[in-house]
C-alpha cells in the first residue's frame, strides 16, 4: 500500500520574521522590542532573537540612541534589484525585437541569478520555425556569451564561479585561469562570444547592459547555428555590432551614461 507522507508545514520562525518585517514596513516604521513583542503576542526573548538574526543579515537596523528597529539596507537592495529586472524587461521589449529582426536570430536577455544566468526575456528567431520559449531558463555562467560578459564585469558573478567548472562540450572552458584570461579580453573589446561551449552546433554573442548607476544589470545577445553566427571560426562583425548597439541602447534607456 502506497503511503503519501504529510506535506511539511510552514516554518514558524520564518513566519514570525516575516510578521516583524511587515510591522516595520508600516505604521511608524521604527518600533521598539516591547512594541513588537506586544503586537505579535510573543515573548521578548523570542522577538529579540529573531531581530538579532535579521540585523546580522542586514534586513533590520537598530537606532543606537533609541534602540528602536527599522528596515535595513539589504531589503532596499533586494527591492531595487527586483524593480531593476522588471524595468529591464519593460525597457528591452522594443530593442530586443529590433535586434531579432536585424540579425534574423533569436535574442535572449539574462540576469545573474543563483550562480547562473536567468533568461528574463526571449524573442524567437523571425523565420517562422518551431522554437521553444526560454523565459525562466538558466544558462551557465562560464559556457555562454551571456554568462561570460557578466563574469567579466560583475565581481559577484565571478565569485559565484568558485569551484569546478562543468564541461558541457569538449569546447567548454573549464580552467578558471583560462576563463579569467578570456574575461580580460571581453572587458577590453566590450562583448563576449561562445562557440559550441554549451551546446554543440550553437554559438552566441552578448554584450553588457548597465543600469542607471552604471553597474552591471544583465546581458543581451543573439544565439543560433554556428554557421550563421560565425565565419572562419570568429563571430560575424555585423552581428557583434548589432548586439553592442542594442546593449548600449537598452542601457541608455535605463538611465546609464552613454560615455
Amino acid at each position: 500500500m502506497d503511503y503519501d507522507p504529510p506535506m511539511p508545514g510552514s516554518i514558524q520562525s520564518l513566519e514570525r520574521a516575516a510578521a516583524i518585517l511587515r510591522l516595520l514596513a508600516g505604521g511608524e516604521r521604527r518600533l521598539g522590542l516591547t512594541d513588537l513583542s506586544v503586537t505579535l503576542g510573543l515573548a521578548k526573548g523570542t522577538v529579540h532573537g529573531i531581530l538579532r538574526t535579521l540585523q546580522q543579515e542586514g534586513f533590520v537596523e537598530q537606532d543606537a540612541e533609541t534602540g528602536r528597529y527599522q528596515l535595513g539596507a539589504e531589503l532596499l537592495r533586494l527591492g531595487n534589484s527586483y524593480l531593476d529586472v522588471h524595468e529591464l524587461r519593460a525597457r528591452a521589449l522594443v530593442w530586443s525585437d529590433d535586434l531579432a529582426r536585424a540579425t534574423g536570430e533569436s535574442v535572449r536577455i539574462g540576469v545573474l541569478h543563483h550562480g547562473g544566468v536567468l533568461v528574463v526575456h526571449h524573442v524567437f528567431r523571425p523565420d517562422g520555425s518551431r522554437q521553444v520559449l526560454e523565459i525562466g531558463a538558466m544558462l551557465p555562467l562560464h559556457a555562454t556569451a551571456w554568462g561570460k560578459v557578466l563574469v567579466a564585469h560583475d565581481p559577484v558573478a565571478r565569485a559565484e564561479l568558485d569551484g569546478v567548472l562543468k564541461p558541457f562540450t569538449k569546447r567548454t572552458v573549464v580552467s578558471p585561469a583560462g576563463l579569467d584570461l578570456e574575461c580580460a579580453v571581453i572587458r577590453e573589446r566590450g562583448w563576449a562570444s561562445e562557440r559550441e561551449e554549451a551546446v554543440e552546433g550553437t554559438a552566441g554573442i552578448a554584450a553588457l547592459i548597465r543600469d542607471r548607476r552604471g553597474t552591471p544589470l544583465g546581458a543581451v545577445g543573439v544565439s543560433g547555428a554556428v554557421e550563421r553566427l560565425t565565419g572562419g571560426g570568429e563571430p560575424l562583425p555585423a552581428l557583434v555590432a548589432a548586439v553592442r548597439d542594442t546593449a548600449r541602447a537598452i542601457s541608455r534607456d535605463l538611465g546609464a551614461s552613454p560615455f
